[in-house]
């Protein structure tokens, strides 16, 4: 092989007239073969783009000897000529000149033939699924959107701020947890009351992964002004849902002398970014995944990015469910927890645009959001999406010491002396938000089920690789 410098594929692409005519460097997989005795073809994809580059291997050139081990799933290096391509179905192509193969697949036992697969049988291979064309889109695009975080918040001015994965707190209060210990399962050490006994656990104390780097964020939010954090978070209820993992990655922002009205605004100006961002830079992978999986994919993601979203009082919104005539699966009434079903009603139908729901009864709504002067709702504020529902949870954080602290006594909670501290020194209007990533990256590709946008889904009863 000459020492010629590596081309990605995306880059032939995306500017053919550099290479035409001249001596290219490509490696990848093989996607597909075909041909006769004069010619073959091969469909190589390195990653870098949805397109393959088709190699024509001339057979004056290459024996079947050399081209034995070119098969479906090999990884193969080229070098030739790139020329525009006379077939249909691509633009440019690769006179091979030189072949060396890196690694042969066994065409016999090799699991991702040309042939389409479900997405359920994918999802049990999820250590090859990557190298298909459904999953190489979304992971690009999921790439895209982790990139359009941290470009936002830099560009606005927010610091990244490191959450603990192990804490022993429970943001929510209620949240199911899982356990990190190093203390023997088979043996655990009692007190004298016949309970665990933690002390003699790794941190003196029982701990847990964390459900939400949400209270920690707040404590950086009053000392930095605007942070955000964004890492992996874990639920432990026992859920099978499309919608549910038991580990996926969140961006919980917080700021400080933020009202709800600032914090509605920053989370719809966010997530507009992060779509239109996609957009954008993703192109290619949106429109296969709309050709092969999703038609109406393109125009809902500009719809999102073109309209206004609504701002509702959560009354209202159950006036409207009400009002609707339409029969749903779960009863409405003021006080109850929204189904999907309900947030989507309004979205899809009602309204037809996004919509922000403020305002929801206390009791339903976690211990540090603020009380509105009713006494009843807080500022709450949800963000709903077509398809989704709730996308975005998020609220103004109770800043004042008396309230917060009842809230806290009232619900139970234990060790949060830290959190008070936070309003006990310097105490200041703030608030913040949550996005489940995963479920930002479902929207975005049109996939239909959660486990299908991570690498590696956790869910119960898998936990592969």
């Amino acid at each position: 092989m000459q020492d010629i410098r590596r081309t990605l594929v995306a880059k032939l692409f995306s500017d053919p007239q550099d290479f035409i005519g001249k001596e290219v460097d490509v490696k990848g997989w093989v996607r597909s073969r075909r041909g006769n005795k004069y010619v073959q073809f091969v469909a190589l994809n390195d990653g870098s783009t949805i397109k393959s580059l088709q190699i024509v291997f001339d057979l004056n050139k290459f024996s079947e000897e050399d081209l034995k081990a070119v098969t479906t799933g090999s990884s193969i290096h080229v070098q030739g000529i790139l020329v525009e391509s006379m077939g249909k179905g691509q633009s440019i192509e690769i006179q091979a000149n030189e072949l060396q193969v890196y690694g042969s697949a066994d065409p016999e036992t090799y699991p991702l033939q040309k042939k389409g697969h479900s997405l359920e049988f994918l999802r049990e291979k999820a250590h090859l699924r990557p190298r298909t064309n459904f999953f190489s889109s979304v992971l690009r695009i999921r790439h895209a959107l982790a990139f359009a975080v941290h470009k936002f918040f830099n560009d606005k001015g927010f610091y990244y701020f490191h959450t603990p994965l192990i804490t022993a707190s429970d943001c929510e209060g209620a949240g199911a947890q899982f356990q990190v210990t190093t203390l023997p399962l088979n043996e655990l050490p009692l007190d004298k009351e016949g309970k665990i006994d933690y002390s003699k656990d790794f941190f003196g104390k029982m701990a847990s992964l964390t459900v939400s780097g949400q209270l920690e964020g707040e404590l950086g939010a009053t000392a930095l002004g605007c942070i955000y954090t964004f890492g992996p978070t874990f639920r432990a209820e026992n859920s099978n849902t499309p919608r549910h993992l038991s580990e996926f990655w969140m961006i919980e922002p917080e700021m400080a002398f933020y009202e709800i009205e600032d914090n509605m605004d920053l989370a719809e100006e966010f997530i507009k970014y992060c779509i239109n961002y996609a957009l954008e830079h993703c192109k290619d992978d949106i429109e296969f995944l709309a050709e092969h999986f999703d038609k109406e994919l393109p125009e809902r993601l500009k719809f999102v990015v073109e309209n206004d979203f609504v701002r509702l009082p959560y009354t209202e919104g159950i006036r409207i469910l009400e009002e609707s005539g339409k029969k749903f699966e779960f009863p409405v009434y003021w006080g109850v927890d929204l189904a999907s079903e309900h947030e989507r009603y309004l979205v899809e139908e009602h309204f037809k645009k996004p919509v922000i729901l403020t305002d929801y009864p206390k009791e339903i709504k976690a211990f540090y959001m603020k009380l509105n002067e009713d006494g009843k709702t807080v500022r709450a504020m949800d963000v709903l999406f077509p398809k989704i529902g709730e996308i975005i949870g998020g609220s103004q954080r109770e800043e004042d010491f008396d309230k917060l602290n009842g809230r806290i006594q009232e619900m139970g909670l234990e060790g949060m002396d830290w959190y008070l501290d936070t309003r006990r020194f310097g105490s200041v209007p703030h608030s913040g938000f949550g996005l489940g990533f995963e479920r930002l990256v479902l929207f975005v590709t049109g996939m239909q089920n959660i486990r299908d946008v991570i690498p590696f889904p956790r869910y119960p009863k898998n936990c592969e690789y």
